[in-house]
């Protein structure tokens, strides 16, 4: 959602719901559940909620690393 000033509005992390920053609290405030977080807060959830993307090199080593394990296993 975007507000009138143009910047995006944040989803609350635990139920996705509308978040609204309380100037005051200097908070984001979920509409719906209630979470309260700073920014900081908000950011940090977000990253540890977030799945971790794997770039090619990544999968190509974690597909390396599981064949040879395979392969020493047929040795026994």
């Amino acid at each position: 959602m975007i507000t009138e000033k143009g910047t995006i509005m944040p989803y609350c992390p635990e139920c996705g719901g509308e978040m609204v920053y309380v100037s005051s609290l200097k908070r984001y405030v979920c509409k719906s559940c209630g979470l309260s977080l700073t920014q900081q807060e908000l950011m940090e959830l977000r990253a540890k909620l977030r799945p971790a993307v794997d770039t090619e090199e990544d999968e190509r080593q974690k597909r390396r690393k599981e064949y040879l394990k395979w392969w020493l296993s047929k040795k026994k």
